[in-house]
This record gives C-alpha cells, structure tokens and sequence, in this order.
C-alpha cells in the first residue's frame, strides 16, 4: 500500500530484523562497484525512526548516506516520484538533497529490502528567532512550492482528514490502544477537535494542494554559512502550502504572528501564498497530533520504538493527550493566526 497510515497488519512485526551491518555494508557495495568504488566499514547511525538511516563511510571518497526504507510503507513508484521531485528542486538550485544516481537508478533492491544513497551534507539547525533567517527560509520554501505547483503526485496521498484524523483515531480506538478509563475522554475530545478541524477547512474553503515537502519541521532543515538546505522529503505528499510554514513556528501565538509575518515576506517573493490558508493552521496541528499517536502505535512492535518512545501508552500519555486535544479545540476557536 502507499499510504503510511494503512500498513498495519502486515505480518512483518519486526521490519528490519535481517537488516544486520553485514547486509548494509553488502548492499552500499553491491551499488558502489559499479561507479569502482566501496564501504571502508565505518558505520554511523543517523536520528531516524520510521526508516534506517546511516553514514557509510567510502575508501577514497566523501561518506554518504544511506536509507533503507521501510517494508510496505511506501510503492516503488511512490518512492520514485519522490526522488524525481527532490532532482527537479536540486536542477533548479533549489538546496534539497536528492539520492544519488547509480546505473540510471535511484531506488535499489539487495536481500528484499530497498534502498537509496544520498551525498552527506552536514550543517546545524537554523535559528528561528532571527528574522532573516525566517525570511530566507520563506524565500526558498516559496521556491520548492513555485516546483510543487507544476505537476500532481500520483503515486502519494494528500493529507486530508480522513487519513490524518479520522482513520488514526478509529485505529487507536480499535486496537485497544486508549486505556478504558480513560476511553470516553479521550473519543469525546478528539471527536470535538476533529470537528474543530471540519469547520477550519470549511471557513478556509476550497485550498488548492501541491507537492510540500510535508514534515518541514526545524530538523529537517540544516543550516550553514551559505543558507539553508533541506533533506528527509520521505513524508512528502499532496497538500496545502501551509503545511511547509506552520511547522516553522514558535509556540507563543504572539511569537507565531511575528515568525509568519518573516516566513511570508521571504515566501512570497517567489510563490503567492492564499490568507484563507492561515486557517488551517491549528486544524492541521490538531491532526498532526492525532497521526502522530496511531503512527507510534503502528510501529510498537518494531523493537526500535518502545526504545525510542518507553512514556508511549501509558496512562500519563493518554491523559497528557486529552488535555493537548482540548487546548487545540479552544486554539481553533480562538480564530486564526495571522502575521503582524
């Protein structure tokens, strides 16, 4: 299935058991030979969760990144239309970090899993409280988006909110997730919040969607002397332009109006952005919480994530999770964001 939020009972409870050292290291090489090169051994595990991601070191060469995506979470043509976007940012000089070619492919197989390889590029994480660096991110995120716009996926969804609401909660309700006393707490708000959500869009009106990176969070972006460059499109799909902003903000509302009034200066220099958007801005955080608790949840039996996440499901998440669910239902109450 192409969707992220559909692959559950796959029977592969443990996705990346035969993903040893031995069989990455044999997959770069079985790659790398090609171009008469190879591994030199040394392996650096990367900050990733939904996929697994390292620095591959290389004999006479620069390291380069390796990802080995997750069994049945994404298509071959899913994956494929991703990459092919990231190269047209990346031909236009658009700083986005596109995988590596290899024998004219871009998306390789070794041992059932697959995988791609990308140039290291290093850099730190941008400061948001500055201005300008809020405008110049503005300004190349109206460039990806002046791309986006040209041509639809096919292969990928659009975040809408059946996928990110309402099938989520249906989800976590039906697999037993929500603790029983505090089940009808938490349907009840998340049941508000996601009518919340319905009248955000509907006072929005018809937004047309594009290709967004999708999850432009601040560690997706790395930052140095030369600007800014963007890496991890895996959760790029259909959606409003709004989404690659909102992400960027701080949480203070007042903070917020200023970061956005400096994000859309930069960003409409390059891409018009529609105010009927600013809407959606607290109904598509509301949904990002709700994906978010079903996303762990689907991977709770990958050995990685009860590591990663050991405060996931217990009762102080679940009452934690009612509570950020009713703030959010007054947040899109209170009308929505704008720049000053």
């Amino acid at each position: 299935m192409n969707e992220d939020t559909q692959d559950i009972g796959d029977g592969s409870a443990v996705p990346f058991a035969r993903l040893t050292p031995e069989c990455m290291l044999d997959a770069i090489d079985s790659v790398l030979m090609s171009a008469g090169a190879r591994t030199d051994g040394r392996m650096l595990p990367l900050n990733s969760y939904e996929n697994r991601v390292y620095q591959v070191g290389v004999e006479d060469g620069a390291p380069l990144v390796a990802k080995f995506y997750r069994p049945q979470r994404w298509s071959d043509a899913a994956i494929l239309e991703e990459h092919a976007f990231v190269a047209e940012l990346a031909e236009r000089e658009i700083p986005a970090v596109s995988a590596r070619e290899f024998e004219g492919r871009t998306l390789h197989t070794f041992d059932g899993f697959r995988f791609a390889l990308f140039e290291r590029r290093g850099g730190r994480a941008p400061e948001l409280e500055q201005r300008d660096t809020l405008e110049w991110l503005g300004r190349f995120i109206g460039r990806i988006h002046a791309v986006g716009r040209t041509q639809q996926y096919t292969q990928r969804p659009t975040l809408d909110i059946a996928t990110f609401g309402y099938e989520p909660r249906d989800f976590l309700i039906a697999q037993g997730f929500i603790p029983e006393n505090l089940r009808e707490a938490w349907l009840t708000v998340v049941n508000l919040a996601l009518e919340g959500v319905e009248h955000a869009f509907e006072r929005a009106g018809d937004i047309a969607t594009l290709r967004v990176h999708g999850d432009c969070h601040p560690s997706n972006v790395l930052w140095t002397d030369a600007g800014p460059h963007f890496v991890d499109f895996d959760d790029s799909r259909m959606g409003p332009a709004v989404q690659d902003l909102w992400l960027l903000l701080p949480g203070e509302r007042a903070d917020a109006s200023r970061a956005l009034t400096d994000l859309l200066a930069g960003y409409e220099d390059f891409c018009e952005f529609e105010p009927r958007e600013l809407h959606l801005i607290e109904a598509l955080r509301t949904l990002r919480l709700i994906h978010y608790s079903a996303w762990i949840a689907r991977r709770w039996n990958d050995p990685a994530f009860p590591v990663a996440f050991p405060w996931f499901n217990t009762q102080r998440y679940w009452e934690d999770r009612v509570l950020e669910l009713r703030e959010q239902v007054g947040a899109m109450q209170e009308g929505p964001l704008w720049p000053v």
